[in-house]
């Protein structure tokens, strides 16, 4: 599994349910080890300010900083931002996905299981934003699952699912150049296992 997973949708449906579930959540990825996050944390300048987009509970975040990072968290969750908040070392905000500004920021933007919960409209919008984000070379680590179409999970929260070539072609329209793909499975909050992708690509 992937570590992160918050939500910055405007759903308030799918924000109720991480709410709600927060500490559910955060003891489940309490443990978790992600090699796209080992990946990340090399590849970025010491001391490199990364933004976790949808944070959660603050595991990635807290790993992050611990390693030298200067990391900003976000995430539409009050509770997932009341739990990231007592992470000491990182800057936490609540925020949504279409309230992400900033030129030329950030070295690198971790987006683990985050914008699967965009509606699939909004995406390349969501794309192009952290693409002006990024600082010139950046690295973008995004983590989705595969799949068609939107649909709601059992718990009520909102997805949107895309098939790793769609994936692809939407971040070269943004300007990213995808360096490499990793399909895995994940069983998560809901309980099912569902295939994934992780994607590292330069902005």
């Amino acid at each position: 599994m992937s570590i992160g997973g918050g939500a910055l949708v405007s759903d308030d449906q799918t924000i109720g349910v991480y709410d709600a579930r927060a500490e559910d959540y955060a003891r489940m990825v309490d443990t978790v080890s992600d090699p796209a996050l080992d990946r990340l944390i090399a590849e970025t300048p010491k001391g490199g300010h990364v933004l976790d987009l949808g944070c959660g509970p603050g595991t990635a975040a807290a790993i992050m900083s611990k390693a030298g990072l200067a990391v900003t968290a976000v995430d539409a969750s009050a509770e997932m931002v009341r739990l990231a908040s007592a992470i000491p070392g990182i800057t936490v905000r609540q925020e949504r996905f279409d309230e992400l500004t900033g030129t030329d920021t950030y070295d690198a933007i971790w987006a683990s299981f985050s914008l699967l919960h965009a509606p699939r409209a909004d995406f390349p919008g969501h794309l192009a934003a952290m693409k002006r984000a990024l600082k010139p070379g950046g690295r973008l680590y995004l983590g989705m699952k595969l799949g068609n179409g939107e649909k709601t999970d059992t718990l009520g929260r909102f997805y949107s699912y895309y098939g790793e070539d769609e994936l692809t072609e939407l971040l070269t329209q943004a300007g990213f150049a995808v360096q490499d793909t990793r399909t895995f499975t994940v069983k998560g909050l809901a309980g099912s296992p569902e295939p994934c992708i992780a994607v590292a690509a330069d902005g």
